[in-house]
This record gives structure tokens, C-alpha cells and sequence, in this order.
């Protein structure tokens, strides 16, 4: 295990070099294409709804992700908000992203998607530069997948999971109970058995992870279901971001251990 842990360790300083060559050569970004209001939470009252201090005025917002959250949102952290209008609105905002310290980390679970189609089509993640989207949101047996890519004749189902939770600079997923994620990682993992491309892209939304690796104190089915899935054929990649106020700043890849006796 020690000498596995040091493989990590040069790994990951390996994949640290290569991202300092790429972003002192050209950032690799997506805009984003509306403004910011800074905001300073103050509670919430369920899983999509928070309370935030704006101008001297309390206001409701929509949160898209209905994770727990609890590490990053605490009484007065900053966060950022998004006007948003629609007549069968709730709220007039929505609650894009939240600070850790200096660190701006996005809490729009459509992001990733969003991001990763954006990679995909510009051709910016080296592990997927041959492949290009055939369909999004594509139904296989009783689950759906975000994208199916092709290359040449080659199919490939590609799920996408966000993850928000970092400790001591390793990226964890989930941050809580995911019997849906637990779901679709074991389809995928059916489905490369009989020899069939699968792939599970975990895009880290914050750019101080390291390693990535299942949480497995909150959802060791998640992290068993997983590992099992990998064992079988599931290709698992781990992606990270920078957030801006004004962009999504793309840093690479970085490695992952899933090994549960690790």
C-alpha cells in the first residue's frame, strides 16, 4: 500500500507539471455569459431553497444542487447569486456559486454538462480529443446517460457527475447518499462487460484537489458500487475547473484511487 501511495504521490505531481506547461501556454476557458450578485448566506430552509443577505435585504434563491453542502455553506459565507425571472418562478435568484476562503466553487449542477460539451466540441480533454457527441440525454434500458460519443464506427456512453466536496486536497463524491449514482455506475458497469465503451467523468467544480477518490464514509454503497463497475471495464476519469465570477477555467486531469482497502 505504501508503495502504492507513492506511485499516487508521482502522479500527482506529474499531472500538477503538466497543468502548469498548459496554463502557462493558453487557458483553456468558457465564458460565462451573465453577472454576478455577491451575496452573504444565511440558512436554509430545504434541500433547493437558501436565504441570502443582499443589500440590506433578506431574499429567497433557488439552489440547483441539492447536495448537503454542509462544509461550504455556512451563516455568512459569501456567495454568488443570478437574477433570474419566469412567470412560474418561485424565487427571483438563483445560487450559483459559494466561496471557500478565496476559493469560488460552483454549486450549478448543470455546469458540468454545460462545460464538458463545451470541452468536447472545441476538442480541449486529450483523453476524448478522437470522440464527438452523438446525442445528450440518451436512454438506455431503463436509465438515461448524459451523452453518447462516437469515433469512427465506436460508441460510447459518457455519465458526468459533479463533485463540490474537497478534504485535505483530495476531491470527494458524494457528499451525501446517491442511490441514483449508485444506479447508473452499476448499468455502466453491466453494460463494459458485454463490451461495451462506458465512461464515469467526474468534474471536480473547484481547482485545490489533488486526488479524487469515492467519500466513502458517507456512501461506501457508492464507493463499492464504483469500484466494482471500474473492475469490470467502467473507464473512470477525474477533470478539475477554476471558477471566475467571469469564466470556467479548464486545469486537467488528476488522478484518482478507488481502491477501497487503500
Amino acid at each position: 500500500m505504501r508503495h502504492r501511495y507513492k506511485e499516487m504521490i508521482r502522479e500527482t505531481f506529474h499531472t500538477i507539471s503538466k497543468i502548469k506547461q498548459v496554463l502557462f501556454k493558453k487557458k483553456i476557458e468558457m465564458k460565462i455569459n451573465y453577472n454576478f450578485i455577491e451575496a452573504r448566506f444565511i440558512d436554509r430552509p430545504n434541500r433547493f431553497l437558501t436565504r441570502a443577505e443582499y443589500n440590506g435585504t433578506i431574499v429567497e434563491s433557488h439552489l440547483p444542487d441539492p447536495g448537503r453542502l454542509k462544509e461550504l455553506l455556512k451563516p455568512g459565507v459569501r456567495i454568488l447569486l443570478k437574477r433570474e425571472s419566469g412567470e412560474n418562478r418561485k424565487t427571483k435568484f438563483s445560487t450559483q456559486a459559494v466561496y471557500d476562503d478565496n476559493i469560488l466553487i460552483s454549486l450549478n449542477t448543470l455546469l458540468p454538462n454545460q462545460f464538458t460539451t463545451y470541452l468536447l466540441i472545441n476538442r480541449k480533454i486529450d483523453f476524448l480529443k478522437e470522440w464527438e457527441i452523438c446525442k445528450k440525454e440518451v436512454k438506455c434500458g431503463k436509465h438515461r446517460f448524459d451523452f453518447q460519443l462516437k469515433r469512427g464506427t465506436e460508441s460510447m456512453y459518457l455519465e458526468v457527475k459533479s463533485v463540490t466536496l474537497v478534504e485535505n486536497k483530495i476531491a470527494k463524491f458524494p457528499d451525501a447518499i446517491t442511490e441514483r449514482g449508485k444506479r447508473h455506475v452499476e448499468h455502466l458497469g453491466e453494460i463494459a462487460e458485454k463490451g461495451l465503451r462506458t465512461m464515469v467523468l467526474f468534474v471536480v467544480q473547484r481547482h485545490d484537489a489533488i486526488l479524487f477518490q469515492p467519500q466513502w464514509e458517507r456512501d461506501s454503497k457508492f464507493g463499492f458500487a464504483l469500484y466494482d463497475a471500474w473492475q469490470k471495464g467502467l473507464s473512470v476519469r477525474v477533470i478539475h475547473m477554476k471558477m471566475t465570477p467571469y469564466n470556467i477555467q479548464y486545469l486537467g486531469e488528476i488522478p484518482f484511487e478507488l481502491n477501497p482497502k487503500a
